[in-house]
């Protein structure tokens, strides 16, 4: 059987708490770094240890998560830039 739940207790768990402020925080600060490529290290249980290094591909896009929400694969983009480059000037297009 399902335990029942209020709305109230829900609101109050996805609050903030005072101790997160992010006020001071910058979007985007750590995206060129990562652009670079950057190392993972994933530690398991059994005490082994994997290290990865992982660099974006040469021509990688990032897309702002409101525009990600609306595109959800690269076919997706891809589709809908095709239907912008006749809008383009000419010149613009040779690029």
């Amino acid at each position: 059987m399902k335990k029942a739940t209020n709305k109230a207790g829900r609101a109050k768990k996805n609050e903030m708490r005072a101790e997160h402020d992010f006020s001071h925080g910058v979007r985007g600060r750590h995206c060129r770094a990562l652009q670079g490529g950057y190392t993972v290290t994933v530690r398991k249980a059994d005490g082994t240890t994997i290290v990865k290094d992982v660099t974006p591909q040469r021509n990688a896009v990032l897309l702002e998560p409101d525009v990600q929400a609306h595109f959800p694969d690269s076919q997706s983009v891809n589709k809908a830039l095709r239907c912008l480059m006749p809008l383009l000037p000419k010149k613009r297009r040779a690029l």
